[in-house]
Formats: C-alpha cells, sequence, structure tokens
C-alpha cells in the first residue's frame, strides 16, 4: 500500500468518525457515557473478530501482548473520555477540538519514539492548528467542562497514535490489533455501565440506531481502517488526515441537529482541508520495518 492509498483510507476513517460524531451526541439520550462506549466496542469488536481468522500463523514476536495492552487501555481511555466530552459541548465543537490531536501527536511521537516531525508535516500541523482556533471561535472563544474534555481526549489520542503507530510497524496483524482494542474497551466498560450507569436491554433498545452508526462505522470501520493505514504512514502524518473528522462533524452537526458554523469557522474548515491536502500529496516513502518474527 502507498501512502497516498493510506492517506485517502485515513480520510475515509475521518468521515466515518465525523457524521458518527452526531451519532455520540444523541447516543446519550438513551445511554449513559461508559455503557455507550462499551457497546459500541462491544459491536465493533463482534464485527472484526471473526475476521482475525486471516491472520491466523501470524507470529506474534517479543513483546506484542505488552505493546497491544499499552494500546488497548490507551485507545480505552481516549474514547471513554471523548464521549463524556459530549455531555456538555456541541457536535461540533467536540468534532475540531478532538482534532486538536494534529498538533499534539507530532510532539509525542517525537518525544516517545524520536520521530522529528518534517517541515511539510509542521506546516500542514500548524495550518490545521489555526483552522480548528477558527472553527472554534479564536483564541478568546470560552471553553466549557466538555470542551476541555474533548481537548484532553486529544491528549490521549495522540499518544495512542504513537503507541499504534510503533505497534503497527514493529509487529503488524492489524486485525487482531482492532479486535483487541475494542473488545479491551467492551470488557472494561460495560461493568462499570451496569454498575454507575443505566444499562439495561431496554435503554440499548432505544439507542439502537446510534450503537448500529457508532459501532459499524466510527468504531469497527473507522478505528479498523486507521489500524489498518498506519502500518503505512506515521503517526504524524496520519494525525493531520484525520483531523478532517473536525469538517465533516460540523457537516453532520448541520445536517443533522441545526448546528451552524459561523464564517469564520467556515474559513477554519477550509484551511483544514487544504493542510489535509498539502499533507495527502507528499510523496516521500514511509520505510516499513520488518514484521518480528
Amino acid at each position: 500500500m502507498s501512502k497516498v492509498q493510506a492517506n485517502c483510507l485515513l480520510l475515509l476513517a475521518a468521515a466515518f468518525w465525523g457524521f458518527g460524531n452526531v451519532a455520540q451526541k444523541t447516543v446519550l439520550d438513551h445511554l449513559d457515557p461508559l455503557s455507550a462506549v462499551g457497546m459500541r466496542c462491544l459491536i465493533a469488536g463482534l464485527m472484526v473478530a471473526p475476521l482475525t481468522v486471516l491472520e491466523w500463523g501470524t507470529k506474534s514476536g517479543p513483546g506484542y501482548w505488552m505493546s497491544l495492552t499499552k494500546v488497548s487501555v490507551l485507545f480505552s481511555i481516549s474514547i471513554i473520555i471523548q464521549q463524556v466530552s459530549y455531555l456538555d459541548t456541541s457536535v461540533t465543537n467536540a468534532s475540531f477540538l478532538v482534532s486538536t490531536a494534529t498538533v499534539m501527536t507530532p510532539l509525542a511521537a517525537w518525544l516517545l519514539i524520536g520521530e522529528r516531525p518534517t517541515a511539510v508535516g509542521g506546516l500542514a500541523a500548524a495550518m490545521t492548528l489555526a483552522g480548528v482556533l477558527l472553527l472554534s471561535g479564536g483564541l478568546t472563544a470560552s471553553f466549557s467542562q466538555g470542551d476541555l474534555a474533548a481537548i484532553l481526549s486529544a491528549a490521549c489520542y495522540a499518544l495512542w497514535m504513537v503507541e499504534l503507530g510503533r505497534h503497527m510497524q514493529t509487529h503488524g496483524a492489524p486485525v487482531a490489533a482492532a479486535a483487541g482494542q475494542f473488545l479491551g474497551a467492551a470488557v472494561l466498560t460495560l461493568p462499570l455501565g451496569a454498575l454507575l450507569g443505566n444499562l439495561s436491554l431496554a435503554a440499548i433498545s432505544d439507542a439502537g440506531p446510534e450503537l448500529a452508526v457508532l459501532g459499524i462505522f466510527s468504531t469497527g470501520a473507522a478505528f479498523g481502517i486507521q489500524t489498518i493505514a498506519q502500518r503505512f504512514t506515521s503517526a504524524s502524518h496520519a494525525a493531520v488526515v484525520v483531523s478532517a473528522e473536525s469538517v465533516f462533524g460540523a457537516i453532520g452537526a448541520a445536517i443533522f441537529l441545526g448546528e451552524r458554523l459561523s464564517p469564520t469557522g467556515a474559513i477554519g474548515a477550509a484551511v483544514i482541508f487544504a493542510s489535509i491536502t498539502l499533507l495527502s500529496l507528499t510523496t516521500d516513502k514511509i520505510s516499513k520495518p520488518a514484521v518480528a518474527d
């Protein structure tokens, strides 16, 4: 898979996330955040798990289980905090604030694995930050607790993307990694939802349409696509491309919830798309590390 193809897959994942953000907001009319995360991840895990037969016989290599555990824990923390943020923020705000992971990921990659940002990557990240600020109304905009939670989830996603990239380039087996993340999050959150939330068959039934969208598209398909694509591109590049989630989220919120972008916000969306286009058109090759035997 070429880097351009990987970037196109990441853009598709961003669309699934962005439009799925509407369901992340409306699912809270029926389920608490922990139960919502648990159910969407359970659906995604059950959808992906049978596909692991395609990777039977793949050798995991030393350090595989510890690496997968770190990826799964970071994924669970990130998605839980993101879902909690929807209790006190709009779909549009959450969409673009989570995309600040674009700026955080290169720093995390530099600190954790020594991956120095390229000039093009740095320019694209700066453009994305400018676009996010325009979408949010500028530096003087006030932030709610939900907004702050969305930013915190972005920081966690940045760490997750770095660990996911390291795991994929070292061990491969993307289907098993995706299934492990989803089922791990479900095992962690569903018992808590049953004890502390309102998890019940009636609530699950009422939230059925939202859970289908979140489980199949926003979790199973989107995170699965990212897991595969990050074997062929860096975490920093992936972060910029998936920041298109903010634009798709704003479009979905406008169509389904009546949220509207200001003229300044529309300019911000255009800047983000420009940064993604700039990065996606770069053709410098990412060397593919050998999979551990």
